[in-house]
């Protein structure tokens, strides 16, 4: 495996899976992806929970008790790749994979569109010490998707 959690994926342009704030018609997606996506599609990653954070979330990988995450799946508009990416991985507070001060890891996932297709995607989830913390005290939200929360603590 690559330093991003797959062979080769740093140097692929995947779309991203974005599941809270970035989400279409969300406050961050104005801000950072409109404009510059050519296509935004309803998906899921399955085998995750999704914590609720100080305005937005985080998912956390759990494949014994973790669930379908809702989302979408975001391709870069032509020529906004490398920028995008550079902006989404400042936005998440990712700065190498592994990294002390990282909010959130890129990793490379397998997600599903509405139509069933698979796809890999970046996904950014919460870091180690992160997602620690809100195993131990996070509030989860039981359905799995950010923009229709219904809150359950400590799960």
């Amino acid at each position: 495996m690559g330093a991003c959690g797959d062979d080769g994926a740093v140097n692929e342009q995947l779309p991203f899976f974005v599941y809270g704030t970035l989400r279409p018609g969300e406050h961050n997606h104005g801000l950072f992806l409109a404009g510059r996506t050519a296509t935004e599609d309803p998906a899921t990653l399955a085998g995750a929970l999704l914590y609720d954070g100080p305005g937005y979330p985080y998912l956390v990988e759990d494949a014994d008790e973790g669930g379908p995450v809702t989302g979408a799946s975001v391709t870069a508009a032509p020529g906004e790749y490398a920028r995008l990416l550079t902006t989404l991985d400042r936005l998440e507070e990712f700065v190498a994979p592994g990294h002390p001060r990282n909010l959130y890891e890129r990793v490379v996932r397998e997600v599903t569109l509405a139509d069933g297709t698979a796809t890999r995607a970046w996904v950014y989830v919460a870091a180690d010490g992160v997602a620690r913390g809100l195993r131990s005290h996070g509030r989860c939200i039981a359905s799995g998707d950010w923009c229709g929360r219904a809150r359950t603590a400590g799960r």
